[in-house]
């Protein structure tokens, strides 16, 4: 179950990058629309605009990278942060569909909270006992 976490892990933060990237892509066609047209009043629009859009991306995208993070690492609250993601991906048909089934199946699984209780360098119950 390891390599399905690691996996999974990859899989948020190559999705929260690419969420980031299109962001950045959005933000600039919006906005570089109203900047084209040197109309001041539609730059500021298209400024706005493509600002909150891109900004909703970011929140989207920047959980997802910062709970890959947390998986590579084993820490427990990484499955909290990914579950929501997940859940959330699968209302983007079709990839993120997959992703968030994948990301249910494989952080719902015992064998994963096992890991993520005993992570490296952490004492286990056992042995504190």
């Amino acid at each position: 179950m390891k390599n399905h976490a690691t996996l999974l892990a990859v899989l948020h933060i190559v999705n929260g990058s690419l969420g980031l990237i299109v962001a950045l892509v959005v933000y600039l066609a919006v906005a570089g629309g109203g900047w084209i047209s040197g109309d001041p009043e539609a730059m500021w629009i298209t400024q706005i605009v493509g600002g909150f859009i891109a900004l909703f991306f970011f929140v989207l995208s920047v959980p997802s990278i910062i709970g890959g993070i947390g998986l590579i690492m084993m820490r427990p609250w990484s499955r909290v942060v990914l579950m929501v993601m997940g859940i959330l991906n699968l209302l983007n048909v079709p990839v993120g569909t997959v992703l968030g089934i994948y990301t249910l199946w494989v952080l719902m699984k015992d064998e994963t909270l096992e890991l993520l209780r005993r992570r490296p360098g952490r004492p286990s119950d056992d042995m504190l006992a």
